[in-house]
């Protein structure tokens, strides 16, 4: 709880918010949803442009209000794909004729961005909330944001509460004096690092992240650093990367990961998607980064050739 405790509001300019008349502000607390706001101000027809957004809605049980998402919503919220739901471009692609098709009264959008997306959005003249985490704090500070927006603040706490205390749990369990190098990639050509809450979640698993977050890379680079643990999470790819290729054609074989075979691909959503869905790329972590204290989970796949043992 020492987040929420600690917690204090992010100021409004760090999102690109317009038209925010579905939000009533406490006049105690300017930026504190109000409790008493009338039930006909909150959103019942949302849009959801990033399957993080879909992901908050679902797990404070509001799948219903979700008038419109992304087909990579759909992956991880298979659950929407009876309901009728409108299937709109993303934040990266957003087109202002297809989000309005939908009725929304309110807009929920989220990393990565262009220009030109951000101006089709801004052009529907909907209420809006445009998210841009970076790390962990961000991505409680949006869930929460989100839940008070929908008139759910105390589900929003208790959904960041269970993150916290099962990272906490998987760090308790990982914790070892030894601390492998492990080098994450959200992107590989490219080489691009993964985000700073991926940096977090390598840290909490009982790794020491390579590099800057988010920043690009060499090939040449990641030879010199030898990492001992080489991780893959394409965007968009899910667990297609192919790990034997892209080692033997970089000239990682002569890392510390290729040679002890300790090079992985998690699934994308896993580590990509600033969400509850981090929790199981957190478990993915934490094996892939001490196999000997932490059993596979769901969404690590290891290179080939190399046996590991799995979850009873």
């Amino acid at each position: 709880m020492a987040f929420l405790r600690n917690l204090e509001p992010e100021p409004v300019g760090k999102f690109a918010i317009t038209a925010m008349s579905a939000m009533t502000r406490d006049p105690g607390d300017p930026h504190r949803y109000n409790p008493d706001m009338p039930e006909a101000r909150i959103p019942q027809r949302v849009v959801s442009l990033q399957p993080s957004v879909t992901v908050t809605l679902r797990d404070l049980g509001l799948l219903d209000r979700v008038a419109a998402c992304t087909k990579y919503c759909l992956d991880v919220c298979p659950e929407l794909k009876n309901r009728g739901c409108n299937i709109v471009e993303d934040s990266w692609s957003a087109k202002a004729e297809e989000i309005l098709s939908a009725r929304p009264d309110l807009v929920i959008a989220s990393v990565p961005y262009r220009v030109e997306s951000l101006a089709e959005i801004m052009k529907c003249g909907v209420s809006c909330l445009c998210l841009s985490p970076k790390c962990l704090a961000d991505v409680y500070q949006d869930m929460l944001h989100i839940a008070r927006l929908m008139g759910e603040e105390l589900g929003g706490q208790a959904l960041v509460e269970r993150m916290q205390e099962e990272i906490a749990s998987v760090r308790q369990k990982a914790n070892a004096e030894d601390k492998p190098l492990v080098y994450c990639e959200e992107w590989g050509k490219p080489l691009i690092l993964s985000q700073e809450w991926v940096a977090e979640l390598v840290e909490a698993a009982g790794g020491r992240f390579f590099g800057e977050p988010g920043k690009r890379i060499t090939d040449e680079e990641v030879v010199a650093a030898d990492p001992d643990v080489i991780v893959a999470a394409w965007c968009g790819a899910g667990d297609r990367v192919p790990l034997e290729k892209i080692v033997a054609r970089r000239g990682w074989d002569r890392t510390k990961a290729a040679r002890s075979g300790r090079v992985y691909c998690i699934n994308d959503e896993f580590l990509n998607t600033p969400a509850s869905t981090l929790i199981p790329g957190l478990h993915a972590l934490a094996a892939a980064v001490h196999p000997e204290r932490v059993a596979v989970g769901k969404g690590l796949r290891r290179i080939a050739g190399v046996s590991v043992k799995s979850r009873a």
